[in-house]
């Protein structure tokens, strides 16, 4: 039985193998070189479309589906299109959708999502010659779209297989009458490829770049872009933990500092209404942003590194800490606010690549504004009254009756209670667990004394809450903790899942110093990220996955590579090309050498395409090669010699061994040149003459 269905599936290969090979030679029908030609141009629709699903609502996939489906039924059929009626009334029920579904036709999820609708149309209703180009026009400029939403490797290589498909297209509907072989095309598709590449290097690498994009946000849309939020509220972070993406990479010139230095700082929170963390009203003075003063650096401490960043859609640029500035002249518009947030004056929509010094060694505003820490030590009225009254109780055992007012004191004071509540943390039952359950309005009061389970964000939002209740100024850092090193390019990896909150509390004489909570309850949170911690797990549980891991960090390291050289190629690096060909990189510059570069390609082109090309037939090629072959022997046959007396010139003139080979070979190009139109297989026999005549080695006789 099984043997049966092995040679039944045998057979069902072989057949399709022939199918494809048939497909794929010269269709002497008309009606079946529009079959395939319409059956490759839906293929590359498929591909062009495809990767629009995940951001296009349910129904408008089904309908650009169906449609497509509805279009393969009538090619293979061979049945006619729908009615112009019928047309009518779906063009009216796909703009209606659209206009429903977005309240408008404009802006770009709008616009992208009614384009495809209008190419679902034009395929179903496709008849004519005009109508495959109309199609393949409409493709091309689909295919730009989809970079509005995904840039990376993956959409380059199906862009270029989708042009390719598309010039395929191309290049078989515009033959004149007659057809050629797939081979032939594939060679035309190669030359037109290779022609094209000068001309796309050219502008990629000389177009004229400006600094930053043109319009920062379109039609009321945002582009992409996935990380933390402007606020911080229990359990806010959780699908952060479990999301994968990158949020960052880094490439550090000395090598990568220890897990446990890996704080990439962003946005800080000051302002607490119970429940969730905001930024403070003076991180936004007047609408002017205030820049951050008195940071005392180690120099000897420094760290030299480059940051890749993902779209974020927020103003925080992530650094590790602490950083005075960044090292990018190309970019004025970064500053350090007065919470020590390295911020940019436009939300960050695309990626972004910038160079930093930080210092593992700091002290950070030893003298804070009066206003920012009467701010630190703020907390809302009627919540939270279990922890209120714990944190004057720990504080009364700790600091007596009566309280310092020397400096010195109040700084020992204030390290005494932030050890007393992190000794808290370690020694009592206190768990790491990203599935806590969800707290009610005390929120601080039901995780210290009820739950007693949770993860950075509950324990970094009860320890300020702690820290202020006792009278030491306290604020919340979020950002990200970690990361990981792919071997494949050395770029250190930061997720996510990385994602960490954690605390800063202000000591007289030292500044706001960074205290984790998180480390006191899971110390190995800080020394390992959340992945290295899960697949630790699974490599005890089955030892062989360790080729997915190296399929992950091959894969990563190539998006990586194009990231960087070809995504993060900015005007400053545009800049130092210009540069680095001995001009002054100014714009007028760039535009020169783009516009003479690109006027000698073209005329290097119109040269080469206005070129006198002498066109053979195929036979008639053949008979040219084999001329050339013997001439190379020093044997020239008379150009006005046939086929039928050339055996005879070439008798006394070659060498008798080669001669019985060579007058076969005559023979044959003789019958195939001259047979009936059609019979037999002409491009086996073509193929058969080529090969034969490339083995055949004509020697000269000797004199």
């Amino acid at each position: 039985m099984a043997s049966a269905a092995t040679l039944a599936r045998g057979r069902r290969s072989r057949l399709m193998a022939r199918r494809l090979g048939a497909w794929l030679q010269p269709q002497i029908s008309s009606g079946a070189r529009e079959q395939r030609d319409q059956a490759v141009l839906l293929l590359a629709i498929a591909v062009v479309v495809a990767p629009h699903f995940q951001h296009l609502p349910v129904w408008s996939t089904v309908a650009i589906g169906v449609a497509w489906i509805w279009r393969s039924w009538l090619t293979q059929k061979l049945k006619p299109a729908p009615g112009r009626l019928v047309m009518f009334v779906l063009l009216l029920l796909g703009t209606a959708a659209v206009w429903l579904q977005y309240g408008t036709l404009f802006g770009r999820d709008a616009s992208v999502n009614f384009l495809l609708i209008l190419i679902g149309l034009k395929v179903l209703e496709m008849r004519a010659h005009r109508d495959v180009q109309v199609i393949v026009f409409l493709s091309l400029f689909v295919l730009q779209t989809q970079f509005l939403y995904d840039q990376g490797a993956l959409s380059a290589v199906l862009m270029v297989v989708s042009v390719g498909m598309l010039f395929f297209v191309l290049i078989s509907v515009n033959l004149p009458e007659g057809d050629i072989s797939f081979s032939r095309k594939l060679r035309y598709l190669l030359r037109v490829f290779l022609l094209a590449l000068p001309l796309t290097l050219t502008l990629f690498f000389l177009f004229p770049r400006l600094p930053s994009p043109i319009a920062h946000v379109s039609g009321g849309e945002q582009h992409a872009g996935t990380g933390l939020s402007d606020s911080m509220s229990p359990n806010s972070m959780r699908q952060l933990l479990r999301n994968d993406d990158v949020a960052l990479r880094a490439r550090f010139d000395h090598g990568v500092p220890p897990q446990h230095l890996l704080y990439w700082r962003g946005p800080v929170f000051t302002v607490f209404d119970g429940k969730t963390w905001w930024p403070g009203p003076f991180q936004q003075a007047g609408g002017q942003r205030r820049m951050a003063a008195d940071l005392e650096l180690d120099r000897d401490s420094a760290i030299d590194y480059t940051v890749t960043l993902e779209p974020t859609q927020q103003h925080e640029l992530f650094a590790l800490e602490m950083t005075d500035a960044i090292v990018d002249p190309a970019a004025p518009d970064v500053h350090l606010s007065p919470t020590l947030e390295l911020q940019t004056a436009l939300p960050i929509s695309s990626r972004r690549r910038y160079r930093l010094h930080s210092f593992t060694s700091y002290r950070a505003q030893a003298q804070a504004a009066i206003d920012e820490a009467r701010d630190a030590r703020q907390l809302p009225d009627g919540f939270n009254p279990r922890t209120l009254s714990w944190a004057a109780e720990l504080r009364g055992r700790i600091a007596g009756t009566q309280p310092p007012h020397d400096p010195a004191a109040v700084a020992a004071l204030d390290r005494r209670l932030v050890a007393a509540v992190l000794r808290h943390f370690h020694e009592q039952a206190f768990h790491y667990n990203i599935n806590a359950p969800a707290l009610g309005s005390d929120s601080v009061d039901e995780f210290l004394f009820d739950t007693r389970e949770g993860y950075c964000e509950h324990y970094a939002s009860a320890f300020v809450v702690l820290m202020r209740a006792m009278g030491v100024p306290a604020r919340v850092v979020t950002g990200y903790q970690g990361g990981e090193v792919n071997p494949v390019d050395g770029y250190l990896t930061v997720r996510q899942s990385d994602a960490h909150a954690w605390a800063e509390v202000w000591i007289p004489g030292q500044g706001w110093v960074r205290e984790d909570p998180t480390a006191a309850v899971a110390p190995d949170r800080i020394d390992h990220t959340v992945r290295e911690l899960n697949e630790a797990g699974l490599r005890a549980g089955n030892p062989g996955w360790s080729w997915l891991r190296q399929w992950r960090m091959d894969r990563e390291a190539i998006e990586n590579t194009w990231n960087q050289w070809f995504l993060s190629y900015s005007a400053e690096r545009q800049r130092r090309l210009i540069a680095f060909l001995g001009l002054d990189p100014s714009i007028e510059n760039i535009t020169i050498v783009a516009i003479a570069v690109f006027c000698v390609l073209m005329a290097v082109m119109a040269v080469t395409s206005l070129r006198r090309r002498a066109v053979r037939e195929p036979l008639a090629e053949l008979v040219f090669q084999l001329r050339g072959k013997l001439a190379r022997q020093d044997v020239h046959v008379p150009h006005e010699m046939g086929l039928h007396d050339m055996g005879s010139y070439l008798e006394p003139r070659l060498d008798p061994a080669c001669m019985p080979e060579g007058r076969q070979l005559l023979a044959d190009i003789s019958a195939a040149r001259y047979a009936r139109p059609g019979a037999g297989r002409a491009g086996l026999r073509l193929r058969s003459l080529r090969a034969r005549l490339r083995r055949w080695q004509p020697m000269r006789a000797e004199t």
